[in-house]
C-alpha cells in the first residue's frame, strides 16, 4: 500500500466517521463521533496542505469538544412516577417505541407485569421498567428501557437508587436480550448460574 492510498484513506475515515455522527440518536455519541471525525480530518488536511481546511476542523474540534465537556457535566433532573402497567400512557409509550423495543428485547412480552416504573426528565418520559413483584422485595424485569435520546447510564442509575429507596431489593432479568448485556453489565447486574442477570439494589444505596 502506497503513501498515497494510506493519505487517502485517512481522509475517507474523518469523512465517514462525521457522516456517521449525523445518524447517532443519542447527543452525546453524535459529538464523540463527530470529534474524532473533525481530528482525522484535521490531520488528513495538515497532510495534504490544504490549511483553511485543516483550521476549519479545528475550530469544528474545539466546538465539538465544548459542547460535549457541556453535556457531560450537564447534571439531568429526573423523576420517578409509578405507573399503572395496563394503563393508557404505559400502552402508548409501548406502541411508541415498539420498534427499538424488539430490537433491545425480542424476548418482550407485557403479559402478567405488576409493577411499572417510569423514569421522567422535566416531564420527558426518559425510561420505562416493567416487571413482576416476587416478593421478598424482588422484581422480575421484563423491559428495562431508557428512550434513545436519554439512552446512557444516568437514567438507569437514577431509577435503581429511587427503588432502592422504595424498598426494592433485586432486580433480575430472565429473558433472552444480547443487544441488553452490555449495559447491564456496565451498572451492575451479574449473572448467575442459572443464566439469570441480578442487580442488587441495596448497593445503589
Amino acid at each position: 500500500m502506497n503513501d498515497r492510498l494510506i493519505i487517502e484513506l485517512i481522509g475517507y475515515v474523518g469523512s465517514a466517521l462525521v457522516l456517521v455522527s449525523m445518524l447517532m440518536v443519542s447527543v452525546v455519541r453524535l459529538r464523540v463521533l463527530n470529534l474524532i471525525g473533525n481530528v482525522i480530518f484535521m490531520v488528513y488536511a495538515l497532510i495534504i496542505r490544504s490549511y483553511p481546511t485543516a483550521i476549519m476542523d479545528f475550530f469544528l474540534c474545539i466546538i465539538n469538544g465544548y459542547h460535549l465537556i457541556r453535556l457531560l457535566r450537564e447534571r439531568k433532573v429526573y423523576d420517578l412516577v409509578p405507573a399503572d402497567p395496563k394503563g393508557d400512557y404505559v400502552r402508548y409509550l409501548l406502541d411508541h417505541w415498539k420498534g427499538d423495543i424488539s430490537k433491545w428485547f425480542p424476548e418482550f412480552c407485557p403479559d402478567g407485569t405488576t409493577a411499572a416504573f417510569l423514569v421522567c426528565c422535566e416531564s420527558n418520559p426518559a425510561g420505562l421498567l416493567l416487571g413482576r413483584e416476587a416478593g421478598d422485595g424482588a422484581i422480575e424485569v421484563v423491559l428495562d428501557y431508557a428512550m434513545p435520546v436519554y439512552r446512557d447510564t444516568t437514567v438507569g442509575r437514577y431509577l435503581y437508587e429511587q427503588l432502592a429507596k422504595s424498598g426494592y431489593r433485586t432486580l433480575i432479568f430472565r429473558d433472552n436480550a444480547p443487544a441488553h448485556v452490555a449495559y447491564m453489565e456496565k451498572v451492575g447486574y451479574v449473572k448467575d448460574a442459572g443464566g439469570a442477570y441480578v442487580l442488587d439494589l441495596t448497593a445503589a444505596k
